[in-house]
């Protein structure tokens, strides 16, 4: 072995290995090797009184990976760091340089941003050294949010029932509660519609002498109506040619949304098939990946897949849809490392791969496939038609849109609405007057604010600057799962402990917890990653603000009273409190410590069936960590237990449980399978 190449993933480095032949070994780190430790003031891991030097510390379970990779650089001579190509992957590369002992003489790094053999192979012709800007732009960014969700959680967690806090979590709370609070604060204002309806179409009122018109009430109404008859004067009809453009590629913020929108996949679930297109699929003669690199803000087309998408275009659907390159306005928060979310090759079609995907795989690739294809296809011509009648004044309007030339439409139809919308000619009637069949009016009230589906809130995230796309996933995961929202008709709606949690940091933190300061922090990231500023002094200049901040709040925050259940103390007389513990709330005196009861609380038992091994019963029980398995009610007496559910019936082999599995009812000893 002459070269070794490390990736991130195993599954990536299968796929890589087969690319390079016989001189190349790959293997993988699986993913990070190493983290910041938890020793030193809060528990930080970095030396605050020297320029914030981190101290990193092997992560559990991963000395073995670290040797297994120490045991093939010293069988190499030469050792590629190819881990992904963002700044996350820069700083894996770098920590895989330090803890492997790598010198600048026998490495280099390369990224590519497909899993092609074509852009594998490139890669080597562009190598280079570690960028240490990105790194200090990572580490900054880990020793920032390190800093700050420790104290902060830890605050929330004495001061109030949550559980934690964090840098970019909570401001993303803050939004929802905001918009919940806005919900709460409005009030429904009445207004009236007034439609005409004739044989072919319908037509709404807007204006009087052509001046808009709103109608507050059902007497302003009626006072309309009173002076309508059922003629209509044709005004006039507008017919106009516009064209529907087709959106850029995806980013990681559009995939996710549309993948919400109209795959119905959340960010997490999205992130995760969206990797395994990325690092590559077996097909009938490759293994490949399908998809480019699915961490990017950036809308930008490689120049070859601009040119094989032309002609491909041009040979399946004719020269009249090859379209042009759509130029974006680059915004401050972008970072155009690399292209958009596309197929690695346009000649590989949704259908054509079906057979080696799994459904979510299909949809998520058959979308993302079809919007590359579509952004580089001719503009959807449309006739817009609008026509305008007068009735005594009051002008009614009535809009229509036929498709002319489906451009872009003839492939990504399925993720638009394109519903036409015809009007009739109103040419033959006589006298320019058509009659109605009826007028009819109706009630409404205005709505409130609709609250933040995920795909919106990725969106509003996005659009503020705040965070960065591939972390919205674990972001909106983290306020579902500590229990700060919940969802109402796939809406998030702050619970009550959201709402305490926000006021209760919004009280002390209102300068660091909001849009403005944590977009701004995203703007000095990224210009430490282009070296224009020194990455500790970014962290100096925040933590002399910020932690006189945390003490006061240490002070001053009021903690919240544990909820009293009613019940008095068996031991001391003092009321019995809610409070909550490692493994949730629990009932217990309000004199701790000086009294130290706890109420024990009688365990509803799922009986299963009966026990084969005493005189007890199999019940189900959990795990620490939540896992059902089935256990007998005699324990620790009798220690029978399953991990498959037990149907109560013998096994005719050898006597033992049967129990349910994926694959069928079988015996928990032996082989036997009913």
């Amino acid at each position: 072995m002459k070269h070794l190449v490390i990736v991130e993933s195993p599954s990536k480095s299968k796929t890589i290995e087969k690319y390079l032949g016989k001189d190349y070994k790959v293997v993988s780190s699986k993913g990070h090797v190493r983290d910041l430790s938890t020793s030193g003031k809060y528990g930080f891991g970095v030396d605050i009184e020297d320029h914030f030097k981190p101290k990193y510390v092997t992560i559990r379970g991963k000395k073995k990976v670290i040797d297994e990779l120490k045991k093939d650089v010293k069988k190499s001579d030469f050792v590629y760091l190819a881990t992904d190509p963002d700044r996350e992957g820069e700083a894996i590369s770098w920590h895989l340089y330090d803890v492997l002992g790598l010198n600048e003489n026998n490495y280099e790094r390369i990224v590519f941003n497909e899993i092609t053999k074509k852009a594998v192979t490139e890669s080597f012709n562009h190598a280079r050294k570690i960028d240490q800007d990105l790194v200090n732009s990572q580490e900054t960014r880990r020793i920032l949010d390190r800093i700050i969700g420790f104290r902060l959680s830890k605050l929330v967690q004495s001061k109030t029932d949550g559980k934690s806090a964090g840098r970019v979590q909570s401001v993303a709370l803050k939004l929802i509660v905001d918009k919940e609070r806005e919900i709460e604060a409005f009030i429904p204002e009445e207004y009236w519609s007034i439609t005409g309806i004739f044989n072919d179409f319908k037509a709404d009122l807007f204006a009087y002498n052509h001046e808009n018109i709103k109608l507050h009430s059902e007497s302003e109404v009626n006072e309309v109506m009173n002076k309508l008859s059922n003629e209509f004067k044709i005004d006039s009809v507008d017919k106009k040619k516009k064209a529907k453009k087709s959106k850029f590629p995806y980013t990681t913020s559009t995939l996710q949304q549309d993948a919400s929108n109209k795959l119905n996949m959340n960010a997490r679930k999205t992130m995760s098939v969206a990797q395994k297109l990325y690092e590559g699929i077996e097909l009938a003669d490759e293994t490949v990946g399908l998809i480019s690199y699915m961490r990017t803000d950036s809308t930008r087309l490689s120049d070859d897949f601009i040119k094989q998408t032309y002609a491909f275009i041009n040979d399946k659907y004719g020269k009249d849809y090859v379209g042009y390159v759509k130029q974006s306005k680059k915004s401050d928060n972008i970072q155009d490392a690399h292209e958009a979310i596309r197929p690695t090759s346009i000649n590989r079609t949704p259908e054509s791969v079906r057979p080696y995907l799994s459904n979510d795989e299909f949809k998520l690739y058959r979308m993302i496939y079809y919007r590359a294809l579509a952004s580089l296809m001719k503009d959807a011509k449309v006739e817009a038609t609008t026509i305008i009648l007068d009735n005594n004044n009051y002008q009614f309007k009535a809009t229509g849109q036929i498709i002319v030339f489906d451009g872009y439409l003839k492939v990504f139809s399925d993720y638009e609405d394109t519903k036409e919308s015809v009007l009739p000619s109103l040419e033959t009637y006589k006298s320019n007057v058509i009659i109605s069949k009826d007028i009819v009016s109706e009630q409404h009230f205005t709505s409130p604010p609709a609250r933040y589906t995920e795909a919106k809130l990725i969106k509003e995230l996005e659009s503020l600057g705040i965070g960065r796309p591939s972390t919205y996933a674990t972001i909106i995961n983290n306020i579902r799962t500590r229990d700060y929202v919940t969802f109402v008709e796939k809406k998030f709606k702050p619970t009550e402990v959201g709402f305490e949690v926000t006021d209760k940091l919004q009280q002390f933190f209102s300068n660091i917890i909001n849009v403005k300061y944590t977009a701004s922090m995203e703007n000095y990231l990224d210009e430490i990653s282009e070296g224009k500023l020194v990455w500790y002094k970014v962290l100096e200049d925040f933590y002399n603000k910020f932690e006189p901040d945390v003490n006061e709040a240490l002070q001053k925050m009021e903690k919240k009273e544990p909820e009293k259940t009613g019940e008095k103390c068996p031991k001391c007389g003092n009321d019995l409190v809610i409070r909550k513990g490692r493994y949730g709330k629990f009932t217990a005196c309000s004199n701790y410590p000086e009294c130290k009861y706890i109420k024990t609380e009688p365990k509803e038992e799922k009986i299963i069936c009966d026990c084969h091994k005493c005189d007890g019963s199999i019940v189900e029980k959990k795990t620490r960590k939540g896992k059902i398995f089935y256990g007998c009610n005699n324990y620790p007496k009798c220690k029978e237990a399953y991990w498959d559910k037990p149907t109560g019936e013998k096994c005719p082999d050898c006597g033992e449980m049967l129990v349910e599995s994926k694959s069928g009812i079988k015996c928990s000893k032996c082989e036997y399978k009913k």
